[in-house]
């Protein structure tokens, strides 16, 4: 039996009772974590595009629209959610797969739930069977391609994996969906957003779209290719699929304040520690210079004009970070960019590249515990006084930082009094937790309408 055999069977089989604890736990995370993304994503413009667009387009009393008071169907409640959830970069990252998953798992297995009425047990299972395949095509995927591609690529096969466990797809027709999904999957040339950022950023929407609706048509008979996950020099990334989670190791959270590219985090950190640990002044920094890797040198420094723009940026986010002691939605989102202090500051920033960070970065993408997304900040006071950070991760580590409920919790309520009161966050994070043990998954989609 090859990967892509083992895979279908994994996904077809897949159950809530039959999980190790600990990955049950890590799913609860997982939710909560996308849970928070995706409303704190709502108010960006890509996330009233594209809500309006599945609409007009998907119309259909299937599946809720967060907070946009719209309704689709599955395809498209899954397209737009799912723009909501990457609306500001603050949603988690795989391991190997070296980009964002549960921004497209969440709404994909989301508005399948919904659409079919099933209890938090079925939807949190499906997460974990996008979640596992996740991490291995999403491996498989950058080693066969020589083009670096955006986890919307990756990612289409992931939501085919969890749409297709929440549908009761047979063993044959999941490993059709996950066939479809790997050969229609979006071309995402990274690196032409980051050095011109929109908002197709990590084509995620297209992702969620597409993997739900490759789901939908192996159910129908549609056949697909075999996927990667079945040649034959990827058998050792594939063989363990349903005995070793990588999930719970292998999902990283971006931490509280950190609504930007995980690129940006370690001069982040670097930044503002040397100025809280040495007490400057902002009014006497002369110049501040983060060496760093080469794709955190492609994010560059040039002043924002959109929310896209400032996030996939390097001066925006240290310099709101140093402005305002934390960047989210309200140092991200258009009526923030003209902000003369924050301008100012990220004036003053530079970025050059840095041979041994780029090691580390290499050394992060082969899931090798000594590396990270690292960079060292040094900066130059007015008087001619300077400081050096030395290197700093910004939490972007192949093993991953320790959580508990407690932070995670003040992560979600961080992201969430943006866009609600305090005594709905709270009625909501305890849905949230207690997810399994709700009938149905409406229950929960009602409550953010």
């Amino acid at each position: 039996m090859d990967g892509n055999q083992l895979t279908a069977r994994f996904i077809a089989e897949t159950r809530w009772e039959d999980l190790p604890a600990e990955v049950q736990e890590k799913a609860r995370m997982c939710l909560v974590d996308n849970l928070g993304a995706t409303l704190a994503g709502t108010p960006t413009r890509v996330s009233h595009i594209c809500a309006d667009y599945a609409q007009a387009t998907w119309p259909a009393d299937k599946a809720t629209i967060l907070l946009h008071g719209q309704r689709a169907s599955a395809v498209g409640a899954a397209f737009a959610n799912a723009a909501a959830a990457n609306g500001i970069d603050t949603d988690d990252g795989l391991i190997y797969a070296y980009g964002h998953g549960g921004a497209q798992i969440f709404p994909a297995s989301l508005a399948v739930a919904e659409a079919l009425d099933l209890n938090g047990e079925r939807f949190l299972a499906g997460m974990v069977a996008g979640y596992e395949v996740a991490h291995r095509m999403g491996r498989c995927w950058h080693d066969d391609h020589d083009v670096y591609q955006a986890c919307g690529s990756w990612g289409s096969v992931a939501s085919a994996a969890a749409a297709a466990n929440l549908m009761d797809l047979t063993e044959a027709q999941a490993w059709h969906a996950l066939g479809i999904s790997d050969y229609q999957a979006p071309n995402l040339p990274m690196m032409r957003d980051i050095d011109h950022p929109a908002m197709v950023k990590h084509g995620i929407h297209w992702g969620a779209m597409t993997g739900v609706m490759s789901a939908e048509m192996a159910a129908r008979g549609f056949t697909g290719i075999p996927s990667l996950l079945g040649m034959e020099k990827y058998r050792d990334w594939t063989k363990d699929i349903g005995q070793h989670y990588i999930m719970v190791d292998g999902v990283g959270w971006k931490m509280k304040n950190y609504a930007c590219c995980g690129w940006a985090h370690a001069g982040v950190e670097g930044a503002y520690d040397l100025v809280q640990e040495n007490d400057i002044a902002l009014d006497d920094i002369e110049r501040i210079v983060v060496e760093a890797f080469h794709e955190t040198v492609r994010l560059g420094t040039r002043l924002p004009a959109t929310t896209e723009e400032a996030q996939f940026n390097l001066a925006w986010p240290v310099a709101a970070m140093l402005v305002d002691g934390e960047i989210g939605p309200d140092q991200t989102l258009e009526h923030r960019l003209s902000d003369p202090k924050i301008r100012d500051m990220a004036q003053k920033i530079e970025v050059v590249e840095s041979d041994e960070l780029n090691e580390l970065c290499r050394l992060y993408r082969a899931g090798d515990p000594k590396g990270c997304f690292g960079s060292i900040v040094n900066i130059k006071l007015k008087d001619g006084r300077e400081y050096t950070s030395g290197i700093k991760d910004g939490g972007m580590t192949v093993e991953a930082q320790e959580w508990t409920r407690e932070t995670m919790a003040e992560k979600f309520c961080w992201l969430a009094e943006t866009v609600m009161v305090p005594d709905k966050i709270d009625e909501i994070l305890d849905m949230a937790w207690h997810l399994d043990e709700i009938d149905s998954v409406r229950e929960l989609t009602e409550k953010k309408k």
